[in-house]
């Protein structure tokens, strides 16, 4: 998310870096780009302007033209900013006496459903609520059914379907049910429809004014662009919402809709959703996103990751091995698998500061998540000796790894050669050194990435 914005302000402030003293003429230029930025980004033109309007006056004053380092203070004003324009902290769901009813409303194919089931996963398992799921949508064909499908993937129980009721009439069924049942929240997928109508609206207030919910979420999709904040500017006129859920933002190069959403309706965003898997929902934090837009990284969220998904077990006995300075092929498949669980290559080099200013090379070298997967494929055609001590693979035992995971000696070479170069990091650690296995890992030691990327071939 935010790649084409992260992109055209990197290059503004480059240019900015590379004037040393700045005039007000540099900044009123440099503003003027990050205005056509913001607008190409498909941000709301009226954010837009008050966008400029905050950091103009800022970033003309005598201490930043007079500052040893003007252009990092210029970095510094568009990060503040972009922090107030997002909503200066995190705001999580403010849940009171249970049960909490939340009440998930959106348009029909914004990912409400999916997003429901990925609440009721994440607040059952990291929040530790009891949480019981319920479907309202007697509209749309198969609804009930697939957030009884998706509740029984994330293992969150729903309400059971009596068929001819209506919305109202199943939201009283459900809020007596997580009464009696002891539940701490209850989520109520609503209906959608194709867009914003009467009906729609009608409805989604009826229930509204019999459940009392603690929170109101607009689900939309971060692909919809300025759609997306036309439907929020409805709903909240209409039925003022708490917070908002933005879907697809995995798929948002642009991000413009995150940038507006806040500043047109006063609602936070509180979550995005960042795939198709059932745990693919993140908190929104504002200063988190606003390091990402500027590539200043995200190390926070990176370490959360890490904390969330290390096995510890694994993680200590790694730990031992590599103190004695050694790391076999089980190692490396198990740090692979660990990469692919943090967000894959992509999340995680997303996370990392400085890392747009070489996204093209990264591009260009294929370093993408089926890299990972077909590193896997060659250890796993290796046998348990081999994996152990992979200097038994000599060259008729690389032809037969290559044969057994259909890909090119060539692969199996690079494997083994990445595998050398951390091994030796290793033990340089072991000695004192400071080499660094990640970069190994990453196939970007000296000399970056090979032609064509890690396997030659994409």
């Amino acid at each position: 998310m935010f790649d084409s914005l992260q992109s055209r302000l990197g290059g503004v402030f480059d240019k900015l870096r590379g004037r040393g003293a700045l005039t007000e003429g540099d900044v009123e230029e440099a503003l003027k780009e990050v205005r056509t930025a913001l607008i190409e980004a498909d941000v709301e033109l009226g954010v837009v302007e008050d966008f400029i309007k905050k950091v103009k006056p800022r970033a003309e004053g005598e201490a930043v033209i007079r500052s040893v380092t003007p252009a990092q203070q210029v970095v510094k004003i568009v990060h503040d900013t972009l922090i107030e324009t997002l909503g200066s902290e995190g705001t999580g769901l403010q849940l009171g006496s249970p049960p909490a009813p939340i009440l998930m409303v959106g348009l029909q194919g914004s990912g409400k459903t999916t997003t429901s089931a990925k609440l009721g996963l994440l607040l059952q398992t990291k929040e530790k609520k009891k949480v019981l799921m319920a479907s309202l949508d007697v509209a749309r064909p198969a609804a009930m059914e697939q957030l009884k499908i998706l509740g029984e993937q994330a293992g969150v129980p729903t309400l059971p379907i009596i068929a001819g009721q209506t919305p109202l009439t199943i939201a009283k069924r459900a809020l007596a049910a997580a009464r009696v049942g002891g539940y701490d929240v209850l989520i109520l997928d609503t209906a959608g429809r194709q867009h914003v109508d009467e009906q729609l609206m009608a409805e989604a207030a009826a229930v509204r004014d019999l459940t009392n919910p603690h929170e109101t979420i607009l689900v939309a999709d971060s692909l919809t662009g300025q759609d997306a904040v036309n439907i929020a500017k409805s709903f909240h006129t209409r039925m003022p919402l708490s917070g908002i859920i933005l879907t697809r933002a995995d798929g948002d190069a642009r991000g413009g809709a995150a940038l507006s959403m806040r500043a047109v309706t006063g609602a936070p965003i509180k979550f995005l959703g960042m795939g198709e898997k059932l745990d693919a929902l993140e908190p929104f934090y504002p200063e988190r996103v606003a390091g990402r837009i500027l590539d200043m990284g995200d190390v926070v969220s990176l370490v959360e990751k890490a904390t969330e998904t290390v096995d510890k077990e694994k993680a200590e006995a790694l730990a031992k091995k590599l103190k004695k300075g050694a790391f076999d092929m089980n190692d490396l498949f198990d740090q692979l698998n660990q990469m692919k669980k943090m967000g894959g290559l992509q999340g995680l080099m997303g996370m990392l500061p400085g890392v747009g200013k070489i996204k093209d090379k990264l591009d260009e070298a294929g370093l993408d998540d089926k890299i990972l997967t077909r590193q896997q494929a060659i250890i796993q055609s290796m046998t348990k000796k081999e994996r152990s001590n992979p200097d038994l693979i000599n060259g008729s035992r690389r032809k037969r790894i290559a044969a057994g995971c259909g890909m090119e000696v060539s692969d199996v070479n690079k494997l083994l050669k990445m595998h050398r170069t951390m091994s030796d990091a290793i033990k340089a650690m072991k000695k004192g050194g400071r080499a660094n296995p990640f970069a190994a890992m990453m196939n970007m030691g000296r000399g970056g990435p090979p032609p064509g990327g890690m396997f030659g071939r994409r």
